[in-house]
């Protein structure tokens, strides 16, 4: 009896203590979650941390990037502007030196035009010797016409002189005659024919002028 008593005490105690050993299992895990919970949060905060610096650091890198793009994009904006000067002062230079190699070769020209022109209005007017030399005539003539055409094609054309004012930007006046019928500066007389290159003289009409 006094045996079953004890072992009956004993069983007792046996769980009196597992119910006691209860809430210290329980305490411990609340702190390891709690150790765990802390844990996590300061994982995160280093996590957050070194993205926020990584992020800078991209930020700043880009900025730079962009930085660096604009000045390309200037440099090469400036590059094809002198790019684009050049090519227009050689534009300009190759049209000048082409121009200044044709009014070179008209004005050697225009002493041949004139000495055409020459023949041409000494040719004999009688109808004997006239008849004798109109192939020689016509001949001369033809030249001449083909190098008014030759001109016309370069854009030569004569200056107008006889019956106008006269205009220094044009013409020379290489002497004076009285002329009753003409108003004073008045051109009575071409002696040398000028000529126009486009807009520009190449060669001033020598005139006589009354006086």
């Amino acid at each position: 009896m006094i045996k079953k008593g004890f072992e009956r005490k004993e069983h007792h105690q046996e769980k009196t203590g597992e119910k006691q050993q209860i809430p210290v299992t329980i305490k411990g895990s609340e702190e390891t979650l709690q150790n765990a919970e802390i844990a996590v949060e300061n994982q995160s905060a280093k996590e957050v941390e070194a993205l926020s610096a990584r992020i800078a650091e991209l930020e700043s890198e880009l900025t730079r990037l962009k930085e660096q793009a604009d000045k390309f994009r200037d440099e090469l904006l400036r590059k094809a502007a002198e790019f684009e000067n050049f090519r227009r002062q050689k534009e300009r230079e190759t049209m000048q030196a082409s121009s200044r190699a044709l009014e070179n070769v008209i004005r050697e020209l225009l002493p041949v035009v004139d000495d055409v022109q020459r023949v041409l209005d000494n040719a004999p007017t009688d109808p004997e010797s006239a008849g004798q030399s109109k192939p020689f005539i016509d001949g001369v003539d033809l030249v001449r016409k083909n190098l008014d055409k030759w001109l016309g094609d370069k854009g030569v054309k004569a200056i107008e002189s006889k019956g106008q004012k006269l205009d220094v930007n044009f013409h020379e006046a290489i002497s004076q005659i009285d002329h009753p019928e003409a108003e004073t500066d008045t051109i009575v007389h071409e002696y040398q024919t000028g000529y126009l290159l486009g807009d520009k003289v190449i060669r001033h009409a020598k005139v006589i002028v009354a006086r």
